[in-house]
């Protein structure tokens, strides 16, 4: 009965012990998957293994050198070989060892297991930002850091979310099995999410699969986990999980929002519309590198604003916008960004900050161009 008690104690220790450390966020979070607690409960048998035979070594280690220590007397025994010795401290870490391995193959095939989805989600990797493709949905959109300005550059106070935000989150349907596939179009780059316990690197030229299925609403937070170049820590990624009626109504929603902007590419934009809609792009994509002001930051990024040689080469500033410039920080825009938005952007930056040109550039153009 005592040494029940004495169990018992240790048990409700331990387990305490745990949920302490949970709470500081000393440890990894118990998530929102099956298989995030899957690798937590797994984490935690290993855990308390270790710590057992950190216990026993060290506690034999201590006990021996109190116990027998020369100030006392003791002197050393010599012995050399003892096989019934060498067989158990041989068997003993292999029957560990095994009973380890068991549980963690099986969390790891599970892991490694995206066959059958329910939703394919491509994953893409810039600089520094995602973009999301719902495949055979005709939806895609870019995920950029929405931190506000000021906080990151100090005169306003941070929040909870400090570089955790972003404009357009990846929106999940909870209790569906939802592939992952990440790639990149420039370097590596890592989407890791400690919730949905995915931490999956994106490769440029290859394509790497993933898998999660979420059981509860919410927002969930991650980060690229790979350094990526100079603005790695801007690169958040954001997930809302959302029942799936909730998802089937915004999907539908962006679809009718996707088919109208491929009309948008045939009419005639007013250079008001172009303006309007260039600075939204402008701002969400290309601010962080040429700044709010256009006034950039050379050498990597020059100045927009009073950039003579680019406002006298309509075609060229086109061209750079739209197939990046070789050997250089600008990234091609082609794949990012619609033929709207492209035309769009070049439109706000030819005629804001003073670059007074009165150029329009039609979505139309910017379509043709694509399709050569």
């Amino acid at each position: 009965m005592r040494k029940r008690l004495v169990s018992m104690a240790a048990g409700l220790a331990f387990t305490g012990l745990s949920q302490v450390v949970l709470a500081n966020g000393w440890n990894m979070p118990v998530g929102v998957t099956d298989v995030s607690r899957e690798i937590h409960s797994l984490h935690m048998i290993i855990f308390w293994i270790c710590v057992v035979i950190g216990v026993v070594v060290f506690g034999a280690m201590f006990y021996s050198l109190f116990r027998y220590r020369r100030s006392q007397g003791a002197k050393a025994t010599q012995f050399h070989e003892h096989t019934t010795v060498e067989i158990i401290w041989t068997i003993i870490p292999l029957l560990i060892l095994v009973g380890m391995a068991v549980p963690a193959t099986a969390t790891l095939k599970n892991m490694y297991d995206a066959s059958e989805a329910d939703l394919d989600v491509m994953v893409t990797g810039q600089q520094w930002r995602w973009r999301y493709e719902y495949m055979g949905e005709e939806v895609s959109f870019l995920s950029n850091l929405a931190t506000p300005r000021a906080q990151i550059d100090g005169s306003d106070a941070k929040d909870d979310t400090y570089l955790l935000e972003v404009d357009e989150p990846l929106v999940l349907p909870t209790g569906r099995k939802v592939r992952l596939l990440l790639t990149s179009d420039d370097v590596i780059h890592s989407w890791w999410v400690p919730d949905l316990a995915v931490k999956q690197d994106a490769v440029p030229g290859f394509v790497n699969e993933n898998w999660v299925r979420i059981n509860e609403p919410g927002i969930y937070r991650g980060q690229c986990a790979e350094l990526c170049g100079r603005n790695h820590g801007f690169m958040p990624v954001v997930v809302k999980a959302v029942e799936p009626e909730q998802f089937d109504t915004w999907l539908a929603q962006r679809k009718e929002a996707a088919a109208q902007e491929a009309m948008g590419v045939d009419r005639e934009w007013s250079r008001e519309e172009l303006m309007e809609r260039g600075e939204q792009v402008y701002g969400t994509i290309c601010a962080s590198c040429h700044q709010p002001d256009g006034s950039g930051n050379p050498p990597a990024f020059p100045a927009l604003a009073g950039n003579q040689t680019l406002m006298d080469d309509r075609e060229r500033h086109i061209d750079t916008v739209v197939n990046g410039v070789s050997g250089s920080a600008m990234p091609a825009f082609r794949s990012t960004l619609n033929p709207v938005e492209v035309a769009a952007v070049i439109t706000y930056e030819r005629n804001a900050w003073g670059n007074e040109t009165g150029d329009v550039i039609q979505p139309s153009a910017i379509a043709e161009q694509l399709s050569d």
